[in-house]
């Protein structure tokens, strides 16, 4: 009876001791040297966003609390009322606009005053002023008016109300100024609609106005007396007036004299910081009086 003969074949032979550190060193070299890996960086060295452009409000202490307003990006201002919220608008304008940036003010119930404006250095021809509401006479900043649409009630239909309205042309206005683009500050002044119109803006038109900007130089500033924007926003500040008296209530010469306003870091996204850890104090002062 013949015997069968098995011929096995095992592994490659590795090299051993000095030999295979040798072999490993050469191919980690190999590797390294390779043009793919040039842009690859550990995760501890890899930065926390991108850099974003910001744009000063004219505040000292609100820049040095945010470095300003995000370009690119939403910012929400939300206080109540008299909490300094027109103060910081007026601000961020003016100081755009004497940098000789085009800007636009979307004014929901025709509030802002232009006097006031041009004693804080407004430069009205770099100002759009797009009104929303009733037909008012006005010279200075180029002036768009809005009209508002009046309904008469009828029985089995409820029709929309004013500020219904206001806030349907706030936004259709919107739209079409950042689809235009080309300007550094777009503001959107929530002043005088009330908190119930304003919460219910759908989420999808922040989304939307985000969307537009992202990839350009404006800033889009929302000022209300609530939050409405939500995660849309990139920087979310909350503005509250106080007193430093220890009674705790302004006397009238600090009421014209000046108005001490707290503004609370609600959200800053790029420097990931908890809500309302960062705060800081500006003052403002009655340009007129009497």
């Amino acid at each position: 009876m013949s015997s069968l003969s098995w011929n096995t074949v095992g592994p490659p032979s590795l090299p051993s001791g000095e030999g295979l550190h040798e072999k490993m060193d050469a191919i980690l070299k190999q590797v390294a040297r390779s043009e793919r890996l040039i842009d690859v960086r550990p995760a501890s060295r890899l930065e926390v966003g991108r850099r974003t452009e910001m744009l000063v409000t004219g505040i000292s202490a609100l820049d040095d609390l945010t470095g300003g307003l995000p370009r690119g990006c939403l910012t929400e201002i939300c206080g109540a009322a008299s909490s300094g919220k027109t103060t910081v608008l007026v601000a961020a304008l003016a100081a755009a606009t004497r940098r000789h940036e085009s800007c636009v003010l979307i004014d929901a119930s025709d509030s802002f005053d232009p006097s006031s404006g041009g004693k804080a250095g407004m430069d009205f021809s770099k100002l759009l002023w797009v009104r929303c509401g009733t037909f008012r006479c006005a010279s200075g900043p180029s002036v768009v008016q809005t009209k508002t649409l009046h309904h008469r009630e009828h029985s089995g239909a409820q029709k929309k109300t004013t500020a219904e309205h206001r806030l349907e042309q706030v936004l259709q206005t919107t739209d079409l100024v950042l689809q235009s683009g080309g300007f550094g500050l777009v503001a959107l002044d929530f002043a005088g609609i009330p908190q119930k119109f304003v919460r219910r803006i759908p989420l999808a038109s922040w989304f939307r106005f985000q969307r537009a900007i992202e990839h350009t130089k404006t800033a889009l500033l929302v000022v209300s007396e609530v939050a409405c924007v939500g995660t849309c926003a990139t920087l979310v500040l909350k503005l509250s007036a106080f007193s430093p008296s220890p009674s705790g209530k302004p006397t009238h010469a600090q009421v014209f004299e000046g108005m001490h306003v707290e503004t609370e870091l609600l959200r800053s996204r790029w420097e990931r910081r908890p809500m309302q850890s960062v705060r800081a104090v500006f003052e403002s002062k009655a340009v007129s009086a009497g």
